[in-house]
This record gives structure tokens, sequence and C-alpha cells, in this order.
């Protein structure tokens, strides 16, 4: 028995620090296997049971390919910038530059306590200038291309701490940081056009093996519309408003239009229109500026609008119609205008009734009357339908058109391509896509962040800072708390904003506002593969090796805009030759962890008192119990609640294991019987398929079937003794480990990490008996088990099958019709009722 579990775990973690070359990325030979984790945000709450699981689930799959032989590169690094640290330091006085360190150092202790085989030769910090440099870099590229602008848009603000917000930082439209309530002010900022990738970030999933789960959140973000761009004239006033809309179909039945209260038609009224009218307006817009986009866009939410006081032309029938404004309709989406059918859109319908306006149906099912209920022959009776649309809107996307002139009788969705040809010959408007996805907002008003490497100069303009004085460092500061008017905490520092333009050698600002988040994570795992490389992000000749990512394990919640950021930079970077030309993609798999609940079905919460702290339950239990319980408790992608029971049920099997080990090895024999060997041999045929496709539930099973089998065995061979700890070496690697010194011999590997996983000796997987399903008239009554050879004989099967309990009652007194044999596997008797 192993008697002190915390002696032995630090024996063998000093042994492996030790040993550094054992988990070390190897370039020599072998498949590559690059298996990729997220690496995580650093916060002083220390590793919680989601890293755990999701990194335990990365290091078993990777052990278990080093030991198949692979070249394994299973890195680690920290995703350090960001608000939470920033609101920390803000709090407790400190810099985030120590609180990182901390944090970092506290997390990497944890990780190696719980025995994850990261290469920490290549560790990376996101807020290491070194790093980041490289970030910076991606950026200037960025707005070489033109993917990188400046522009004033409408962001969340929060009015206490002074400061914009992302999205991600705004919960029920409150800050995150103090819970004040967010409103929206408009601010200069960089803006990246992940837009112009749309459609190659669509086509680009066909080259990966992403499941469809994920596949569907990358598209449904993107959210490509087709449809046609249109013009309305606006009347009286020389200026128009051009709409997207994915239902041309429908134009004849447009009765009003709705623009979003940013929308430049908006800005232009108050010249426009009486000051009575205009103060009307100007009292909705400042409500909607109150509200986020989420609450704006919310379809259970009751929908508002001012009448703007003027009106618009409908281009396919000259019919006036009233433009209305509405916080429903967003300034950032399409073109912040959009054409409103009540007749056949539910919310444009719930508008038209709480303000009056006028419902033009101009679609009809095929079968009027099924869908009406009446039994006249109605379908050519518009008016009958206009009183039908009164009370319900028709959204299906199928019928008849009519009320639509020259378009009468023409079919939807059939006769779409007719509809946009006859808008386009008309002049009034042209086929168009559009996306869901916006143009990304790279600017923060944070201090925490990579500086964007950008100068304003009077003369120039904005000009990028040479890449040879790249990075631009953050300074170390005292005093990093927000402006009052909002601007990044930088701007106070004079000696960083000024300096000289990089262009024209004269007198320029630096930009202040600093990266998001995301930027230092988009790129992290090509700098893995070269991480000491100064001269380019990473080599041409290493990404060639490792690339792509073979398996990339993270969360559902990245499944969207991480990994939709992550593949728009590398497919910038390989557009501008940065990556090789062979790897279009970085990802080939990606593979979304499950979520572990606490012990009362609910979501883990400091709150609710139901959190797990994994050094907690390992320091209870042992790092081997907490890893093979993790992978026990369910199906890697699946949702499972934590349950103490099931974890003292790993932890006995553990130790009956051990027990098992130390008795077997004082009797072992020179060679194991023929039942051992079957059983060895299945269990190794069995965890690799299983280790194969992340099947960790299954694997532990199969190993306690195999223990309780060999348990009954008299002797077993130290050989057979040494092969079940290399099977157990990717769960439970510390008793691994123990194990193998105890048994291990002179020519063997210095650790059961660096052995090689033995091989299936298939003679045994062939089984001695066979199951075969004996029916009578299609219905199983028995299932027999009879030896390989007697399977063999129709004959011999039959006559058993006759003579037994089970299927004998069946027959008795009946005409056998037909005698049906599948070899092998099934018999059945077909017999007179």
């Amino acid at each position: 028995m192993i008697e002190n579990i915390v002696k032995m775990e630090n024996k063998w973690k000093k042994f492996w620090e030790e040993h550094p070359e054992f988990y070390r990325a190897d370039e020599g030979e072998g498949e590559k296997k690059y298996v990729l984790v997220e690496f995580p945000y650093p916060s002083g709450s220390g590793l919680h049971v989601g890293h755990a699981f999701s990194f335990t689930g990365g290091d078993v799959y990777a052990r278990y390919q080093r030991m198949k032989g692979g070249k394994v590169m299973f890195p680690m690094g920290w995703d350090a910038f960001g608000l939470p640290t920033e609101n920390y330091a803000i709090k407790t006085k400190r810099k985030p530059q120590e609180v990182t360190k901390e944090n970092t150092d506290m997390f990497r202790k944890q990780m190696k306590d719980l025995a994850f085989s990261f290469d920490w030769e290549r560790e990376i910090d996101t807020t290491d200038p070194k790093y980041y440099k490289w970030t910076q870099w991606i950026f200037i590229k960025l707005f070489e291309k033109g993917l990188a602008y400046k522009e004033e848009m409408p962001i969340n603000w929060c009015p206490s701490c002074k400061i914009g917000l992302a999205n991600e930082e705004v919960v029920d439209n409150k800050c995150e940081r103090c819970g004040a309530e967010v409103s929206k002010r408009n601010i200069s900022q960089w803006v990246v056009k992940i837009t112009d990738y749309a459609d190659k970030l669509i086509s680009g999933l066909e080259k990966t093996d992403f499941i469809d789960k994920v596949k569907q959140a990358q598209i449904n973000w993107i959210g490509k519309s087709e449809g046609a761009r249109v013009k309305f004239k606006v009347k009286r006033i020389d200026d128009y408003i051009e709409v997207f809309t994915t239902r041309p179909d429908t134009l004849f039945g447009a009765s009003f239009m709705v623009v979003a209260p940013e929308h430049p038609f908006v800005g232009k009224l108050k010249e426009r229109v009486g000051q009575a009218k205009w103060k009307e307006v100007e009292e909705y817009i400042k409500k909607a500026r109150s509200k986020s986009d989420l609450e704006r866009t919310d379809l259970s939410k009751d929908k508002t609008g001012v009448f703007s006081g003027l009106t618009a032309i409908n281009p396919v029938n000259g019919s006036e119609i009233e433009i209305w404004i509405s916080d429903f309709v967003l300034g950032s989406y399409g073109t912040g205008a959009i054409m409103s059918v009540p007749g056949h859109d539910q919310r444009d319908w719930d508008f038209a009734k709480k303000y009056g306006l006028d419902i033009y149906p101009v679609i009809f099912p095929k079968n009027l009357k099924e869908y009406t209920g009446d039994n006249e022959d109605v379908f050519a009776d518009e008016s009958f339908f206009y009183e039908v649309s009164k009370e319900k809107p028709y959204t299906e996307a199928v019928g008849v058109l009519r009320a639509s002139e020259e378009w009468n009788g023409w079919e939807v969705p059939r006769d779409f391509g007719k509809v946009l040809d006859w808008i386009e010959e008309k002049g009034i408007g042209e086929r168009a896509s559009s996306y869901h996805i916006r143009d990304w907002i790279f600017s923060r008003q944070h201090y925490w962040g990579e500086p964007i490497p950008m100068v304003k100069c009077e003369k120039c303009g904005w000009v990028p800072v040479k890449e040879s004085e790249l990075p631009v460092v953050l300074p170390e500061v005292e005093a990093y708390e927000p402006t009052d008017d909002g601007k990044s905490p930088l701007s106070k520092i004079e000696s960083f904003v000024k300096t000289t333009c990089p262009q024209c050698g004269g007198e320029a600002e630096r930009e202040t506002d600093t990266m998001p988040n995301w930027a230092g994570s988009d790129w992290y795992f090509l700098r893995y593969l070269d991480v000491d490389n100064d001269t380019v992000l990473a080599s041409k000749e290493s990404m060639k090796k490792w690339l792509p990512v073979d398996v990339y394990i993270g969360g559902d919640e990245h499944n969207t805009l991480h990994l939709l950021y992550s593949r728009f930079i590398y497919q910038f970077l390989h557009d501008i030759g940065a990556v090789p030309e062979e790897t279009v993609e970085p990802y080939y798999r990606r593979l979304s962890h499950g979520v572990i609940l606490g012990n009362d079905n609910q979501r883990m919460s400091k709150s609710k008192g139901n959190v797990i702290v994994p050094e907690v339950v390992a320091d209870k239990y042992g790092v081997d119990a907490v890893r093979m319980y993790l992978m026990f408790m369910g199906p890697f992608d699946g949702t499972m609640a934590w349950n103490e029971k099931t974890l003292m049920g790993v932890k006995r099997f553990l130790d009956r294991w051990d027990k098992f080990m130390e008795i077997k090895q004082k009797n072992a024999s020179p060679a194991s019987n023929y039942n051992v060997k079957v059983i060895i041999n299945k269990l190794i045929s069995g965890v690799e398929k299983d280790l194969s496709g992340f099947k960790f539930n299954t694997v532990v099973a199969k190993m306690m079937e195999a223990l309780n089998a060999l348990s009954e065995e008299k002797e077993v061979a130290i050989d057979e003794l040494k092969v079940f700890a290399q099977i157990m070496a990717p769960m439970a690697p510390y008793r691994a480990e123990e194990w193998w010194s105890r048994l291990r011999k002179e020519d063997d590997s210095i650790s059961v990490h660096v052995s090689k996983w033995p091989e299936v000796d298939k003679k045994y997987l062939i089984e001695e008996t066979v199951k075969l399903a004996v029916a009578v008239n299609g219905k199983v009554r028995e299932v027999l088990e009879v030896d390989i050879d007697i399977a063999e004989n129709e004959s011999e099967v039959i006559k058993i099958a006759k003579m037994s309990a089970g299927v004998s009652k069946w027959l008795e007194g009946k005409e056998i019709l037909k005698e049906i044999y599948v070899k092998g596997r099934m018999l059945n008797f077909v017999v007179r009722a």
C-alpha cells in the first residue's frame, strides 16, 4: 500500500520538476499532436473546478498521446490583462502587475500539484511586453491593410466609474464594476473590420472537424442574410433612407419606416421639423440611451417609438409612409433603418396596432380557406384577408403575392429571384448581403491592457508606431483610476502621451486607449510554438511543424466570440503571409467540455456556498482521486453535479488498486495465465478506443471492471502489473509512477509517463464464447452463451436451443415452419400460431 499519499505526491512532483524533458514538446520523430486548452484568466480566487475539469481532460489525452509515441505540444500560459485585475488593484491600492504575478504564481503551483503535464518551457503571459509586442504588431498590420479605423460610435457608459464598457462588462444594464445603471455615450474608438471576413469565416469551417453545435454557433453569430438594399426618398427633402431587407417580396406591404435613434437622419431633424416635434424626439432619444442593446431588442418588451414628423415614398408604388423613430432598431445593425410590414411581421404588427398604423397584407396563404377556416372561396377577396390581418400577421414565408401590382400571382419563396431582378431593373435597389456580426470595437478606456500602438499627428493624422520601436510598453504608474472625462487613465501621463510623429517627426500624441482582453488571446496558440523569437511572432518552420491545432478544448461560452475573433486574426495573418500558406484554419477540432454544477445541482457561486475548490478536495482525498473522479462523473461534454459519495467511490477504487498491486507483486508469477492475458488485452484495447474519443468516464469504468476481474485471479505476472500501471498513468499519474518505480526493471523507462503504451495482442481479444439471442416468431425468449466452435455448427445450436428451458416451453406443441440462423448472432424459430 501507499502509506502517505502527500509524501508520495511530493516525491514525484520533485522528480518531474527535475526532468522537464518528460513533457517537452519534442520536435523529433512521431506523429505531431497539438493539444490546446484555453489558457485561464489568473484571478485571485485561484484555480476553480471548471479549470481542473478542462485541464485534466486535456492532460489525460496529452499523456496518452505521448505514450503512444506522438510528439505532443501541450502548453500553458496566462490571459492576464483585463478588468477584474484592474478592479481588484484599484480596490486594494496595489499595482496590477504585482497582483498578476501573485495570481500566476499561485495558478502555476496549483497546476503542478494537480500533475498537469504542461511544457512549462513554453509558458507565455499576455502582459509580458515581449509577448504583447506582437499583439501590437498585428494591430499595426490591420491598420495598414485598412482593417482598423477610428470612428465615433455609441458605447456603454458607466456614469459612476466614468468609463466605457464592453457589452460583456454590462450585466442587466448595470456596470459590472460598481452596479450603476449604464447609459449610451458617443466616443471615438478603434474598430476592426471583422465583417470583411464574414464569408471567409463561414467557408473556412468546411476545413475543420468542429462538431455541428460549434459550427452552428459560429454561423449564427455571423448571421449572413441575403436580400436587397432599397432607397426610400424622404418627401419634400433632398434626402433618402436606405434599408436592407431580407423580404423584398413584401415591399408593397411596407406601411411605415422605423429608424434607430442613432441614425444620421434623426440628427438632421432639428432643422427639418418644428420645435415642439424636435423636443418630443429629443426626449425619446434620451430615454433610449438609458437602455442596453439587449433590452432594446428583447422581443418580450413593449415597443416604444415617436413619429419623426416626416414621411417617405415607397419606391415600388409611390405611396406615402410615415417615418418613425424606435429603439428596437439598432444603429449598429444593418443600415440602422427598416421598412415595416406589419401584415407579415409580429414585431411590426405590434407596433402598428399600438400606434394605429396601416396594415397591408401582400402574401396570401396558398390555401386561404384552410388558413382562415372560412368555407367560402375567398382567395381573391383581398379585403377579407385584410380583416384577418388586423387580428394577427401572416408570418409564414410561403404563399402567393397579392395587392402587389405586376407581382400578383408570383409565389413566395419560389420567385424571390424574380423580385430581386425587378428591383434592380427598376433602379430602386440592388442585391445585397447583410450580417449579424458587427465590426469589432477594439478600444477600452482602461489602464490594464495593451497600449494601442498609434500616434495622432495634426499634420499626418493617425500613424502607426515604427515596428522597430515596438513594444509600446504600458507604463507602471501609482494612480490608474478612471478620469472625469472618460478617457483612459494613460491620458493623464504626459510623459507617455507626448511623443513625435513616426512619419514627419513633428509633435504628436500617443493613443491612450488600450486593447480589449480578447486581443492577446486571439493568437496565443501561435506564440507557444516559438516563445523566444524576437524577429517574428513565430517562425514559419515551427508553425509548419505544429499547425493546425489538433484539438482545442474549451467551454461553450467561447464557441462564438473568442473562437470567431481567433479564426479571424489567423485568417488575416494567413492573407498577409505571416503563417504557413498550406494551413488556412488554425484549429482542426474544437472540443467543448461540459459543466460541473454544485452538489445542489446549481451553478457554483460563492453566494450559494456551493463552490468546490480542487486544491482543498485534493488535500483531503489525493490528486489522483480528484482527477479520476472529474473524468468519471459523466461524459466530458455533459452537465454533471458534484457528488462526494461518487468521489469516495473513486477513492476506494484507487485504494483497492494499491492493495491489489501490492499483493500481486508479492505473489507474482513468471507468466500470467490465459484469463489474465485476455483481461489485460481487452483493457488495453478498450481504453485506447475510449481515450481517442475523449470518453474518459468509460475509461474509468473499464479500469474498475478489469480490477474486479484480475482480483479473482490467483497470480498475475509482473509484466501485466506494469501494463496496468501504464494504463492508469494518464488518469492517476502519481500512483502509476509509484508502482512503475516498484515494478520496473533496469532496461525499462525511467518514468511510466515516457514509457511506450502497451500494444494489444489481438489473439487474446478473441472471445471463447459468444452470446446468441434465440427468438420464437421474432420475439427473443432467451440468450444462450455457447462456445465459439459450437456457434459455427448450426444444427448443434438448434439442438441446444430446443433443449433450453427458456425456449422449449414456447415450442411445445407447436409446428416449426422454419429455423433461421444468423451465425454467431441469432436463431429464430418460426412456428404456426
